[in-house]
């Protein structure tokens, strides 16, 4: 205070800076700052700051650490279900081109056993008309025999007597 006193009573132009206890203000400054820094220094603040910066670090490293497996295990799932995926597809085309070859030799075997069935079919016609022109060859020659056996008896009737039936009679007899 007596530097304030004095500073009024030289009546000096400029302008006044307190002071206090012989200090001027940018000596409180400095002095509140070593204070500070003296109370960081004492209570390990530095030290809890990095700690605390160490800590948050080592946190996000483990974050990225993670994140880095994680990401490795989906690419190793996604190349797995690409291999899947192409497996299946290879499955599917295996599996097309069996289908056509069944449906090749199921449509083969339906035109071999379609070919047999007709000449079977074509056989059992045959045997059909064969049987019935034997039939009607049969049927004819009956009839034909049946007509010639009715032409014989009206013929023999007709022209065969008594005397004719006595000759052949006689004839049947000198052959035996």
């Amino acid at each position: 205070m007596a530097n304030i006193l004095v500073l009024l009573a030289s009546g000096a132009e400029g302008h006044a800076e307190p002071a206090v206890l012989g200090l001027d203000s940018y000596q409180w400054v400095a002095l509140a700052m070593l204070v500070l820094v003296a109370v960081f220094v004492w209570k390990k603040v530095p030290g809890l700051i990095t700690g605390g910066l160490d800590a948050k670090i080592a946190e996000i490293r483990k974050a990225l650490d993670e994140a880095k497996s994680l990401r490795a295990e989906a690419e190793a799932l996604r190349a797995e279900y690409a291999a899947k995926i192409s497996g299946a597809e290879k499955d599917a085309e295996a599996m097309l081109a069996g289908a056509r070859e069944e449906a090749d030799a199921i449509l083969a075997k339906a035109e071999a056993d379609s070919k047999v069935m007709v000449a079977r079919r074509q056989r059992m016609a045959e045997d059909k008309i064969t049987a019935a022109e034997r039939a009607a060859v049969a049927e004819v020659k009956a009839r034909a025999v049946t007509a010639a056996a009715a032409a014989s008896r009206k013929l023999i009737a007709e022209r065969h007597d008594k005397k004719a039936d006595k000759k052949l009679a006689d004839e049947v007899i000198s052959s035996l």
